[in-house]
């Protein structure tokens, strides 16, 4: 006979999730009080707990979890959060959480979450999972798409195979990547990004692989390349998808072999660097059509994360909101404050820029609302106001907006030397933006450099 607990803080949520699991052959016990929880769990050998995590007290979900694990290595323990962060969810996981799903909770997932805990406590014992601290990140979120994102991560995090990361523009692709290094045996070693997409596809061999001296005109020396200066670490490839098919033959050949030849060289050089890929598109779909490789596709997506874009979840917005504010404000030495109104408007909005576009429309308003508080009023033109004042009396009599971007555009470029790379990092945007900024502002970039 199954035993299960059920721990939370209010008796009424204990109850209803008891007579959810009810069912013949099933023994239940409840409990609202954490230290007494703990006790009991650390007394009696469970095949199940479910437990929230924040339980109002000195103690948590998580001293549940290891006082039930403890009495009971092969107990499967469920944790129920409303608040979950990054943090959380890889010490749940590391610590042998058997899965971590959000409030509001949905009934049949509940039902059937345990139902495959009670399987696996009676299927074979399981090596236990080694115990490691967090390591704090930038991901910001608590909602249930958030936290999915965050088991994907702590599930990820030590394992060796390549990762996918797949999200719109914008979403925080990098972030996650970064979050699966930083949690992950690696973190002491080098985490190394490239854009795939913002390099042509000579440059990015050699970026990649390394090129030796006389290899091309310009190679004076020879050169590690991104993998060899990944050694140990990770690499990100952003914008995988964005690489050429010749291309794609030699990086499935450095994954499958674990190592790289330089450009021009006859020998490999032996590397062990964990590979995540990022991109903006369904390879699925690239791979139909043939501009991708089936059997890179296959590599690279041995776990696959997908991150949400903003829309799917607009109650994090606010949390967004805030730590942008405080950013801004920081870096800008003034004080600004949202009315209700105004975080209402941003929460409603699409973000089709996702969190980087809502990053950038917070410092905009920093920067130019007038006054302490920032209203509806004061957001900018197609967020649900108009455009702030200032702006107003800086652009009255001005041209149309795509010429004083078009000026703009060339400020920045005399003002770093015509310098592309740093152009694009000013605006804070990628090279193939900038490309298709001054194609549209017919502006050439034929004279000007990458370095």
């Amino acid at each position: 006979m199954p035993d299960i607990l059920i721990v939370d803080d209010d008796r009424d949520t204990c109850q209803f999730i008891a007579e959810l699991l009810a069912a013949p052959g099933r023994h239940l016990e409840s409990e609202s009080r954490p230290a007494q929880a703990i006790a009991r769990a650390s007394d009696h050998a469970f095949d199940a707990v479910i437990s929230d995590i924040n339980l109002n007290a000195p103690q948590s979900g998580l001293d549940v979890l290891r006082a039930a694990r403890g009495r009971n290595p092969k107990c499967q323990v469920v944790l129920i959060s409303g608040f979950g962060t990054l943090e959380t969810a890889v010490e749940a996981v590391r610590a042998g959480a058997f899965d971590y799903i959000s409030k509001p909770f949905n009934i049949t997932q509940v039902k059937s979450v345990v139902e495959r805990a009670l399987a696996q406590a009676a299927a074979p014992d399981r090596e236990a999972q080694r115990v490691e601290p967090a390591v704090p990140t930038g991901l910001i979120g608590r909602t249930a798409p958030m936290l999915e994102v965050y088991k994907q991560i702590a599930l990820a995090a030590d394992a060796a195979a390549p990762v996918l990361i797949i999200g719109e523009s914008g979403t925080g692709k990098e972030l996650v990547a970064k979050a699966i290094h930083t949690h992950g045996r690696r973190v002491s070693r080098p985490f190394v990004a490239v854009n795939c997409g913002a390099i042509t596809e000579t440059l990015l061999e050699s970026e990649l692989f390394g090129h030796t001296r006389g290899s091309f005109t310009g190679a004076v020396s020879d050169a590690k390349g991104l993998f060899e200066q990944a050694q140990g670490g990770t690499i990100l490839l952003d914008e995988i998808g964005e690489t050429s098919p010749a291309l794609q033959v030699k990086l499935l050949r450095t994954i499958e072999e674990s190592e790289v030849r330089p450009v021009g060289a006859s020998r490999t050089v032996k590397i062990d660097v964990r590979v995540v890929a990022a991109t903006n598109v369904e390879l699925d779909r690239t791979v139909a059509e043939g501009t991708f490789r089936q059997d890179l596709y296959y590599r690279l997506s041995v776990v696959v994360i997908r991150v949400p874009p903003l829309r799917d979840r607009r109650a994090d917005i606010p949390l967004l909101i805030d730590a942008f504010l405080r950013n801004a404000c920081r870096r800008a030495g003034r004080e600004r404050h949202l009315s209700d109104a105004a975080v209402e408007a941003l929460v409603s909005h699409p973000w089709p820029g996702n969190v980087r576009e809502l990053e950038n429309t917070i410092e905009r308003m920093v920067l130019f609302s007038p006054g302490t508080t920032v209203d509806e009023s004061d957001l900018p033109a197609g967020l649900g106001g108009r455009a702030p004042a200032v702006e107003e009396q800086l652009f009255a009599g001005l041209p149309p907006l795509d010429e004083v971007e078009r000026r703009y555009l060339l400020h920045i470029l005399e003002h770093v030397k015509g310098n592309r790379t740093r152009a694009a990092d000013v605006l804070g945007i990628d090279r193939r933006t900038l490309y298709r900024m001054a194609e549209r502002f017919g502006i050439d970039l034929a004279g000007s450099s990458d370095r």
